[in-house]
């Protein structure tokens, strides 16, 4: 549908012998932030790998602003318009904050609004301070705001936040969360995998939940926050072989 930025459709993915996903679809509209969420081997990463093409689905549709996508390279899925900050943050250590987000620059639509290094410099002002630093010798918190800008020079379409708040302290989760709403104030869709439950159903407006690699809740971040039995089911501490719902 034209309204959807990013669109998954009966997707099955393996790797080697073993069936990951399940028949999982969702959809994201065109400026809203949706979490993603599981525990540790349910499927949430497998999910990114599949929509940024590092992963082939095996069946299903994966579908940006109506054109298929899947089965692209990683490179050409880049090109369309996808960008994808990786678990671990993964920045460029021997290059300078400056260059890391100078090799990944790349031009979008004349209509579009661009990102450039001053605009990534004006949302992490910190970027701007450590501008010759190689990325490094930066804290976990500052290497995390540079995989963001990175991923933001691509000037995406739909952006991929694989654990942003991973590692960090408290104080740092915060500052991500507020990236994530002024990102969302500039109209940016986003698709945000999060162990933190909290700081992703602050800032999402729809979630999918995955268990077991099939999806257990699709629906609004404000109906999974007040389902209490869906949460402890599915994303509370593990207590026994939960059954297959779905």
């Amino acid at each position: 549908m034209a309204s959807d930025a990013l669109s998954l459709s009966n997707i099955d993915a393996f790797y080697g012998e073993s069936h990951i996903l399940h028949d999982v679809g969702f959809s994201l509209s065109s400026g809203d932030v949706l979490a993603l969420l599981g525990r540790n081997g349910a499927g949430k990463t497998t999910c990114i790998s599949t929509i940024i093409g590092f992963l082939r689905p095996h069946h299903g549709e994966i579908r940006l602003f109506g054109e298929r996508i899947d089965g692209l390279s990683p490179e050409r899925i880049s090109h369309l318009g996808i960008g994808l900050v990786p678990q671990g943050r993964r920045v460029f250590p021997s290059l300078t904050v400056r260059e890391n987000l100078v090799v990944a620059r790349r031009p979008r639509d004349a209509g579009a609004k661009r990102w450039s290094i001053e605009r990534i410099y004006d949302m992490f002002p910190r970027l701007r301070e450590r501008h010759a630093q190689f990325a490094g010798t930066l804290s976990g918190g500052e290497q995390q705001m540079l995989a963001i800008g990175r991923a933001l020079m691509g000037n995406p379409t739909v952006l991929l936040l694989d654990e942003p708040s991973e590692g960090l302290a408290p104080l740092i989760v915060a500052e991500v969360g507020r990236t994530i709403r002024r990102l969302k104030e500039e109209g940016q869709s986003i698709i945000l995998v999060e162990q933190n439950r909290q700081l992703a159903l602050d800032v999402a407006d729809c979630a999918v939940v995955l268990n077991t690699g099939r999806c257990a809740f699709v629906g609004s971040a404000s109906e999974l926050r007040n389902n209490e039995d869906l949460i402890a089911q599915n994303l509370g501490i593990y207590h026994a072989h939960q059954p297959k719902n779905h």
